[in-house]
């Protein structure tokens, strides 16, 4: 017993003597790995150069990557030693670094060699007192490094997307949203074959989808809508994307037909091509796309008939709206298949032909939306269905559609659709009379007003043929 408490005595003293040797010789730099000088001085640099000469790093942050650390910044160690991997700017957090109103990017932001990611978010703000464009060099030096850089919601960042971006070559991630960029897409793009989200969305972009982005084949998500594209949407895009989970090129100006190669995108989840100029009718190769979950067409000079495709191999659509798109034909009973849809948009159409009753069947829809067609009928809902969809079943201007008078009595109706003419029957002596009552007026039907009249008509004939034969005995 008395061993255990003599060697527990000496492990005690040991880590006493560490202890004390360690802090009394100042040397505590040895229990931390330290930052290289020259990369501390250069994360200083560059943060002051967006928020401003006043921020003194040195004085606020000594050891930004240790005890005193910069929201933000990340770090990870290399070889012994601190280097920043994560720098973020903008406002994001309530203590994150804010961008002052003359900001500029310092060279030395292209010195942090392990640079992985590079973030902005609102902090180029104004395109006409403070405007700033992308550097167009030195974005090489950041090429082994670099994996994911955003610029979100800029509107001061102007000038065209730099080229040098295509030497990015570890990019998996580029994210330019809602800022003033302009001009064409780099064709060298083409060139970040590791990229796994490409998102240019709500700039001022125009000229053609580049051919070179079919290369992209371990793409993920390309968004490149709310911008100016023009030209036809091309094969290559569609034909090399084998990975692509969603594609958004809406609200720009692209034109023609949607290519066959669409079928190829076997992984697809969202297909959103609305408010372009494309035509040429719906292509049979979009019932291929199984994997489809959201599909959008809408506002669009599309034109066709609905029921060249078989709506039923699209069992996993949610969100379908081909709304304003010149279809015509009828709305196929198949998609009454569509269990999981939520939305149905086939409004500011050319429809025409009778609502399927079986829509009532899709438990999962919140929306439906019919109105601005020619469809033609009385519709076969339940007062349950009108009264669990509100104002979010959207069947009026149809002219010749209507509602089961039976429902008027109810609280529940379709809004702007008109009750249908209702015969009612009356009975007059042994007669019967049948009368159609239109939003509450009786109108008379003539073969019912003949029926009526029927004995009056038959008694004046006998009377008028006993005349004649009166007359006839009379004559020699």
């Amino acid at each position: 017993m008395r061993s255990f408490k003599n060697l527990g005595l000496f492990v005690f003293g040991l880590l006493l003597l560490l202890y004390f040797g360690v802090c009394c010789n100042g040397d505590s730099e040895n229990m931390v790995a330290p930052m290289e000088k020259n990369e501390i001085n250069a994360l200083y640099s560059a943060i002051q150069g967006f928020v401003g000469k006043w921020w003194n790093g040195s004085d606020l942050y000594p050891d930004p990557c240790g005890w005193t650390p910069i929201q933000g910044v990340s770090c990870d160690l290399f070889d012994g030693f601190w280097y920043v991997t994560d720098l973020n700017i903008g406002p994001i957090h309530d203590n994150s670094l804010s961008c002052a109103p003359n900001v500029e990017f310092s060279p030395n932001l292209f010195t942090l060699k392990h640079l992985k990611s590079l973030s902005f978010f609102n902090c180029f703000v104004s395109q006409h007192h403070h405007p700033i464009s992308t550097p167009t060099e030195s974005w090489e030096f950041l090429a082994n490094s670099l994996e994911s850089l955003e610029f979100r919601s800029n509107p001061g960042l102007i000038g065209q997307i730099p080229t040098t971006f295509g030497r990015l070559k570890k990019l998996r991630s580029l994210v330019l949203v809602e800022n003033g960029l302009s001009g064409e897409l780099p064709t060298n793009l083409g060139n970040l074959v590791n990229l796994r989200r490409l998102v240019v969305t709500g700039n001022k972009l125009s000229g053609k989808i580049l051919d070179s982005f079919g290369g992209f084949s371990q793409l993920l998500i390309c968004d490149l809508s709310r911008n100016s594209l023009s030209g036809f949407l091309p094969s290559a895009l569609f034909g090399g994307l084998v990975s692509l989970l969603k594609l958004d090129l809406s609200n720009n100006k692209l034109e023609g037909k949607i290519p066959e190669e669409v079928a190829k995108l076997k992984n697809l989840t969202l297909l959103d091509l609305s408010n372009n100029k494309l035509s040429g009718g719906l292509t049979k190769s979009i019932q291929e796309m199984t994997s489809l979950e959201e599909l959008v067409l809408s506002k669009n000079s599309i034109g066709g008939d609905m029921e060249i495709l078989d709506w039923h191999n699209l069992r996993k659509l949610t969100v379908l709206d081909l709304s304003n798109m010149n279809l015509t034909g009828g709305i196929p009973e198949s998609i009454a298949d569509l269990k999981r849809l939520r939305f149905l948009g086939f409004n500011d159409n050319k429809l025409k032909g009778y609502v399927p009753k079986s829509l009532a069947n899709l438990a999962n829809v919140s929306a439906i939306y019919l109105y601005g067609n020619n469809l033609t009928g009385e519709l076969q809902f339940s007062e349950l269905f009108y009264g669990k969809m509100g104002r979010r079943f959207g069947a009026w201007d149809n002219p010749n559609l209507c509602y089961p008078f039976s429902l008027m009595s109810t609280s529940y109706v379709p809004f702007g659709v008109k009750p249908c003419e209702q015969e009612v029957n009356f009975v007059k002596g042994a007669n019967l009379a049948k009368s159609k009552l239109v939003n509450g007026n009786v109108i008379q039907n003539s073969h019912s007003m003949a029926s009526l009249n029927y004995d009056g008509i038959w008694r004046s004939f006998l009377v008028e043929l006993f005349m004649v034969i009166l007359l006839m005995s009379f004559c020699p």
